[in-house]
């Protein structure tokens, strides 16, 4: 069996590197000696090759592109000089080896990788991968997701990450690619959209921890922002591939992270294409595989519940969340004049029937309290600390600490003898 190789090097040494390559018994052959980064992906998407060898200085050797020859099937070996494979490694190739070992090197690098695809004959050493350590703190991710129709995803991640901060170091990331509008809730003038920087750096292999600092700016006293997209068409700018370091770093930085995500997981793209092109919703899809929490937001009333139940059975039926995600459904602007006389008992027996979910938490509707939070690019314990609905989000903060907090007796809890949320009891949502 013969491995065919794609080679796209910078250096006099690729004529040498193809006689090693296609010496007799060596079970491999050069098929395409490709001029740049985009041949290289032509040729892998075509099935050309399985092996591709790449100069990590060709112009557009980054993660995105290592991840789409990896769904082609494309194993890559990158030459990089020995002061830039560190970062190289961060891009994800099979194999990064040092320019300065020349050409047999390398050809013995390729084989190995090549005999490591071939059951009956024996592997090489397994390519080097940075070491993990287990001893640093690791933060937790918690998505905020909900269906379309502007249930209030954004109100409640905001919220939800002022809450969070007081007691923990958070940081709030705006990823949605449809309507972006955390600065505008916040009343951040800044137009950089920070979260596209960071994907930029994480696809070149360059974001770290320090990186991301730079990058999240401090709101007030709350929790740091990494600023979202500046226009809904700029989504291509943060693919999956380097959202997943992105995230990484965010664990990193802080000990909650609180991601704000668009509404579509569906993917229009279909076909051949469906594994290698761009993805419209890519970064709400990369951010729930994410998720260790996914806070599923939708709106009290008819309309709104019937788009709560009908993406809650998408979302289990995508399969995008890990299985240990816990889910957390919230039911916002919870009112009579939109539910009945009894709303937070009818929205309790409608998601228990319906969706199977038995302990949703419910956010009292206070429009004056939202509507002052806006006018002042403002969260609701600056302008309405006594609110419910307040009370409400620190509850949703106190579920993913696992440590509530005492608060002052009768704070927005009970009206009319009815509870505003249901009753303490397993992750919601589970099916």
């Amino acid at each position: 069996m013969t491995t065919g190789v794609l080679l796209a090097l910078t250096g006099p040494e690729e004529a040498e590197l193809v006689s090693l390559l296609d010496a007799p018994d060596t079970g491999l052959q050069v098929v395409r000696r490709c001029a740049d980064v985009p041949e290289v992906v032509a040729a892998g998407l075509a099935g050309l090759g399985s092996v591709a060898v790449i100069s990590a200085d060709l112009a557009g050797v980054d993660r995105p592109v290592l991840r789409r020859l990896a769904g082609a099937g494309v194993r890559t070996v990158v030459v990089a000089p020995a002061e830039d494979v560190a970062r190289c490694r961060a891009l994800g190739a099979s194999v990064v080896t040092e320019a300065e070992l020349g050409a047999r090197e390398w050809a013995g690098v390729v084989g190995d990788l090549a005999r490591s695809e071939r059951p009956d004959e024996p592997a090489g050493p397994p390519p080097e991968t940075p070491a993990e350590d287990a001893s640093a703190p690791r933060g937790r991710l918690a998505v905020v997701w909900g269906p379309r129709g502007s249930p209030g995803r954004t109100t409640v991640a905001v919220n939800l990450a002022h809450e969070l901060s007081g007691r923990a170091r958070t940081l709030l990331v705006d990823a949605d690619t449809e309507a972006p509008s955390v600065t505008q809730a916040l009343g951040v003038l800044d137009e950089t959209a920070g979260i596209a920087a960071a994907a930029r750096l994480a696809g070149d292999g360059r974001l770290d921890a320090d990186a991301l600092r730079s990058l999240a700016r401090r709101v007030g006293r709350g929790p740091r922002l990494l600023s979202g997209l500046t226009r809904a068409d700029r989504w291509r700018e943060l693919p999956a591939a380097s959202l997943d370091v992105v995230w990484d770093g965010a664990r990193a930085l802080a000990e909650w992270s609180v991601v704000d995500v668009g509404a579509g997981i569906d993917d229009p793209t279909g076909g051949f294409a469906a594994g290698v092109a761009p993805r419209r919703h890519q970064a709400t899809l990369s951010a729930l595989a994410a998720a260790d929490v996914v806070v599923v937001v939708g709106a009290a009333e008819p309309v709104g519940m019937h788009r709560l139940v009908m993406a809650l059975q998408e979302l289990t039926e995508a399969g995008v969340c890990v299985p240990h995600a816990q889910r957390i459904v919230v039911v916002n602007r919870v009112r009579g004049s939109a539910a009945g006389a009894n709303p937070e008992q009818a929205v309790i027996e409608s998601l228990a029937r319906f969706a199977g979910v038995t302990d949703p938490l419910l956010v009292p509707d206070d429009r004056p309290a939202h509507d002052r939070a806006v006018l002042r690019g403002a969260v609701l314990a600056e302008v309405a600390p006594g609110s419910r609905s307040r009370a409400a989000v620190q509850e949703l903060a106190d579920r993913l600490l696992g440590s509530p907090v005492a608060r002052r007796p009768g704070r927005g809890r009970r009206r009319g003898g009815r509870r505003t949320a249901a009753p303490a009891g397993p992750p919601a949502g589970a099916r």
